[in-house]
């Protein structure tokens, strides 16, 4: 792809980049093939202890694999996934790709009506679970296609003597415990591999036309849509990844695996990029941020991607200064705005690099970042990646806008999905000639790079202003007392909206709404000041630590028709 100075970005590209690449037309799992040969002693997986390298991970895809041809997967079903980061998830998931399946990957969150939703809507045959969420599963199947419950338990990877206590500590703290019995149609994650032949009959791929993956957005619009991404959409942007982080050595580096791999963020930028970097992945299946500080100074990863709730719950941990996290190189940081002052702790904590990045489910997902090691820009969302445009639209045309002015951020490129799952109306709104629509509002500067304002949809409108929540939670995070914070609209008779503002202050720190109220009006004008203030001692968050504003809002709602009802 020719870069032209209608991509003024191009000019701020550091050599080792370059801003077109040429990508691998084969299917994804091939890469796990390559670095099993490669790299067959290095360890690729580290596990609460237990180590796997890429040579065993291999045998076990493929045995898996093999596995699920014997139960009757074809090419093209559909296998859900519904796991945390444990090594399961990650043969589980090249293991369907191998057998010729397309991976569903499932929320181990999800309660049984979002299970339902998600299985009825993909049309999953199979499901591969953990032996704790295994009576949802059951309550759910006969009212789906399943045909195969495969079901894996955390224990049968740890090493002794926890493989001995972890049943003790799953009973005391899950209040269950899970026998399963290995039948026709309900099979032991271990005898599956003990019984499973590895020969697994080749699959003919088009890497460019052939689903690899169904990710479910969160269906803050309403219900979730399965978003088709394909071998080549998710190998193009793993390889853009690689390029991106060209200090990295291949086979060389250490993952930190917190992300979890149900979001496709930690699938592209953990797990996929650490298979083809040929990396150690160190998994966590959960964020417990002492177990995190503990697991950095011991595993010492060199590559960090996460999420900014990520990094602030890490830095105001009260034992912080206790742990040495100077193995830490690089971080992308996604799924939320990354405030300032959160970018510049971090770096003097580790003395590494944290940048923001920016993308989308429907973009495999990335398609923006800072450069990690040269020229980025505070408050941005970086620049394009290799072949990816961008350019900033008017709202809901296809005319672009001067630079500098607000619109909607729409990008093209390899990344870009296939469309919506049996949602050709919905695939029709959000593709337009090639581009897709990001639903964001932001602008580009005169240098080409790009900031997000607000999502279209998060926009508040009081009293004829618009209003960036974005804009206010950057000024309240400036703030020493503040350590978690989210603007919302909420219903105002008067305005239409008001600005509301959830705070979670820093361990004890005290502060009133008339502190928070004078601290904003120094630094915004009246109209964007948050009207109220709610102090919380948490707020709610997806699974991969985005802070769900929509659920705020919906709460206030609820709250005020209640009220209204009383009144009446």
């Amino acid at each position: 792809m020719e870069h032209t100075i209608e991509k003024p970005w191009s000019r701020h590209y550091p050599e080792q980049i370059p801003a077109s690449l040429t990508y691998d037309e084969k299917p994804l799992q091939s890469f796990l093939e390559e670095s099993a040969q490669a790299y067959p002693e290095k360890k690729a997986l580290h596990f609460l202890g237990k180590e796997i390298t890429f040579h065993e991970l291999y045998e076990q895809v493929k045995a898996f694999a093999s596995y699920l041809q014997k139960l009757g997967l074809e090419k093209g079903d559909r296998v859900a996934i519904m796991l945390p980061n444990t090594p399961q998830s990650v043969i589980s998931y090249y293991g369907v790709l191998m057998a010729g399946g397309i991976v569903v990957q499932t929320n181990p969150l999800y309660m049984e009506r979002e299970l339902e939703y998600q299985l009825k809507d993909s049309g999953a045959k199979m499901i591969v679970c953990l032996d704790i969420l295994y009576p949802k599963v059951s309550n759910v199947k006969a009212r789906t296609d399943l045909q195969h419950v495969v079901v894996a338990s955390i224990k049968e990877y740890l090493p002794f003597p926890k493989n001995m206590i972890y049943p003790f500590i799953q009973k005391r703290q899950y209040k269950l415990v899970v026998n399963v019995e290995h039948n026709k149609d309900t099979h032991v994650w271990s005898r599956a591999l003990e019984e499973a032949s590895g020969e697994v009959a080749a699959v003919d791929i088009d890497p460019k036309e052939d689903l690899a993956l169904l990710q479910y957005t969160g269906g803050t619009t309403g219900y979730p849509k399965g978003v088709m991404l394909t071998h080549s959409n998710l190998v193009s942007n793993t390889q853009m990844c690689k390029a991106w982080l060209y200090k990295a050595k291949q086979g060389e580096e250490i993952v930190l695996g917190i992300l979890p791999f149900f979001h496709v963020y930690g699938m592209t930028a953990v797990m996929n990029l650490s298979i083809m970097f040929a990396s150690k992945m160190v998994l966590l299946p959960k964020f417990e941020v002492e177990d995190v500080l503990k697991t950095i100074q011991k595993q010492k990863p060199t590559l960090f991607p996460g999420a900014p709730t990520i990094y602030i719950a890490l830095l105001n941990h009260p034992s912080l200064s206790k742990y040495d996290l100077s193995s830490i190189e690089a971080c992308i940081s996604g799924s939320a705005p990354l405030p300032a002052e959160v970018q510049e702790q971090f770096e003097r904590v580790t003395n590494g690099k944290l940048v923001e990045g920016y993308g989308l489910t429907e973009s495999s997902p990335v398609t923006h970042s800072n450069f990690v090691w040269s020229n980025r820009v505070s408050g941005s969302i970086g620049v394009p990646w290799p072949d990816t445009d961008a350019k900033i639209f008017k709202p809901d045309t296809t005319e672009e806008v001067e630079v500098g002015e607000i619109g909607e951020i729409a990008v093209k490129g390899p990344q870009i999905m296939k469309g919506y799952w049996n949602r050709p109306e919905e695939t029709d709104n959000v593709l337009r000639e090639g581009w897709l629509l990001t639903g964001d509002l932001g602008y580009m500067n005169e240098n080409g790079y790009f900031f997000v304002v607000d999502r279209k949809k998060d926009m508040i409108i009081a009293g004829g202003y618009n209003i960036y929540p974005r804009e206010v939670e950057e000024v309240l995070y400036e703030h020493e007392g503040i350590q978690e914070v989210v603007v919302a609209g909420i219903p105002d008779p008067y305005r239409g909206e008001t600005v509301k503002a959830y705070v979670v202050l820093k361990q004890d720190y005290s502060l009133t709404e008339e502190e928070l109220d004078q601290f904003c009006r120094k630094h915004m004008a009246a109209y964007k000041v948050p009207r109220i203030y709610e102090f919380r001692e948490e707020l709610p968050k997806t699974a991969v630590g985005k802070i769900l504003r929509r659920a705020l809002v919906d709460e206030e709602k609820k709250k005020q028709s209640i009220d209204n009802q009383k009144t009446v």
